[in-house]
């Protein structure tokens, strides 16, 4: 069997208006949350693409089919990349997915499926995009969860999950936790 040609996305459009700043920009260990993610995903995947924001970290891609869709319009863009590009699939993660698993692929194969506890990290078929921007057309309530069941989507336990930075008492947290 051959492996799948897989693009990482990292869902980066959003307004963090839990966390109160920029959380993509938000330093961990000296460096911001979105270079942590990039580095996690591109030892995963084939290739990285930022999604919804500019960065010098990775190649920048659009929302689709415009800004404000929440997570959905981010992953459609990538989606859409995806298939202009020859990927497969694509594992996607927002900007805060720090302590992915190093067989975090393996653990979502076959796509589709997500990780039960942050429903953004997950990995999706390329050729799903249709139903998803027949979903964002349709008037459809948008959600990753919503997306998921209508692909059938297996959700999938992590023995510890990757860590979900809301705000900033969660990012220091984390901090502290794992010495950071």
């Amino acid at each position: 069997m051959t492996r799948a040609h897989t693009l990482g996305a990292i869902v980066a459009g959003g307004r963090s208006s839990r966390f109160g700043s920029d959380k993509a920009l938000a330093p961990l260990a000296g460096e911001p949350l979105l270079a942590h993610v990039v580095r996690a995903l591109g030892a995963h995947c084939d290739a990285v693409v930022i999604i919804g924001r500019e960065s010098e970290l990775a190649r920048s891609i659009a929302d689709w089919p415009r800004p404000g869709l929440g997570p959905l319009g981010g992953l459609a863009g990538a989606m859409r990349h995806a298939i202009d590009r020859g990927f497969d699939q694509v594992l996607s993660c927002g900007v805060d997915g720090i302590g992915l698993p190093g067989d975090i692929i393996d653990r979502l194969s076959p796509a589709p499926a997500y990780v039960a506890s942050q429903p953004v990290i997950g990995l999706w078929p390329a050729t799903a995009h249709e139903t998803l921007e027949d979903m964002i057309h349709g008037g459809a309530k948008l959600s990753v969860r919503g997306f998921a069941e209508r692909i059938g989507a297996r959700a999938v336990e992590l023995d510890t999950p990757p860590a979900n930075i809301n705000t900033p008492e969660d990012l220091a947290r984390l901090e502290k936790t794992h010495g950071l």
